[in-house]
């Protein structure tokens, strides 16, 4: 009989309360694994019980840490994570880049409350169960299942505040018919795990500055006056910024403080093409182009790089590896 081991970390999926004072995570990892599993066993245990809005980096390391612990277990076949969705994306990813065992682990949760008239946390549950169950999907890493669709970590995000189905991007490998779980891809993973996240990590400043039209790069001068290691911009198109802001990427650099090149744009990769400010000038200042990352994950992968002790001439290829 298959094992999965259920992490319960809270989100809306554990949440009830409504009214004037909000939903608020509460139920219990062993409340969240109540379901029809067949002849799955499902076991459980509580990380965290917050929502994920809430979580630090050093949160995200013992959802890492708990993780492999899991994995560690003869017994156990798969894992499933209980997180809320607004910042799951990030662990997800964090999870990804650390992941070492050919077991899968697949984050779910809920857009609606555990108390509400149509909870959608306990079919979710299931869901994921089977995939981190199936044998078929052994070597795709980090995976998040929603609402029938199962999907790789690296590059998904929330994509929609309510719906149901909130997550895009990433690669789609399975989706349930029937109750049962179709495999249509597996991910092939190209980058070498990295270690665990330290205590290090918890402490670690990545800032995000995100460009506009008549942005000013202030900003960037605030984060690296109040101690950001590094800082990822959130580029314009295919990594752009305005006036000013590539002679502050080359002043943050000069100070010891990386900066990293992303798109405020939600799919595409960062293709310095343009000069005036543009992400030729920007690159040539020296900012890391991002590759596919989106800002917040490759703040997660800044974060880790630099908390593991990648010096600043190291940080561009060891972006690279394993963006």
């Amino acid at each position: 009989m298959a094992h999965v081991q259920l992490l319960g970390t809270g989100g809306t999926i554990a949440s009830r309360g409504g009214g004037d004072a909000g939903s608020v995570a509460t139920d219990e990892a062993a409340d969240l694994a109540r379901g029809e599993y067949g002849e799955l066993r499902v076991s459980s245990r509580d990380v965290l019980r917050t929502n994920s809005y809430r979580l630090t980096l050093g949160d995200l390391r013992l959802i890492a840490e708990a993780a492999q612990e899991a994995l560690r277990d003869r017994d156990t076949d798969g894992v499933v994570i209980t997180h809320g969705t607004d910042t799951l994306e990030e662990t997800a990813f964090l999870l990804d880049l650390v992941h070492h065992s050919a077991k899968t682990v697949v984050l779910t949760g809920a857009q609606r409350p555990a108390d509400s008239p149509a909870p959608d946390g306990p079919r979710n549950v299931e869901q994921a169960v089977l995939a981190a169950a199936s044998p078929e999907l052994h070597d795709s890493g980090v995976l998040i299942s929603f609402d029938g669709t199962v999907r790789s970590a690296r590059g998904a995000r929330k994509a929609h505040t309510t719906a149901s189905s909130p997550f895009q991007g990433g690669t789609g490998v399975a989706h349930i018919a029937g109750g049962r779980l179709v495999v249509t891809a597996t991910p092939r993973r190209a980058h070498q795990p990295l270690p665990l996240p330290s205590t290090a990590f918890d402490t670690t400043r990545v800032e995000i500055v995100t460009t506009y039209p008549g942005a000013t790069p202030d900003l960037m001068d605030a984060a690296v006056g109040l101690g950001a290691q590094a800082v990822v911009l959130a580029g314009t198109g295919v990594g752009n910024a305005g006036p000013g802001f590539a002679e502050r990427v080359a002043h943050a650099v000069a100070n010891g403080c990386a900066v990293v090149l992303s798109t405020r744009t939600p799919w595409g990769p960062i293709v310095p093409t343009y000069g005036n400010g543009g992400g030729i000038d920007l690159v040539a200042a020296g900012a890391i182009p991002s590759g596919e990352l989106n800002p917040f994950q490759a703040r997660i992968l800044t974060a880790l790089l630099l908390s593991q002790g990648t010096s600043a001439s190291e940080l561009p290829r060891a972006f690279r590896a394993h963006s």
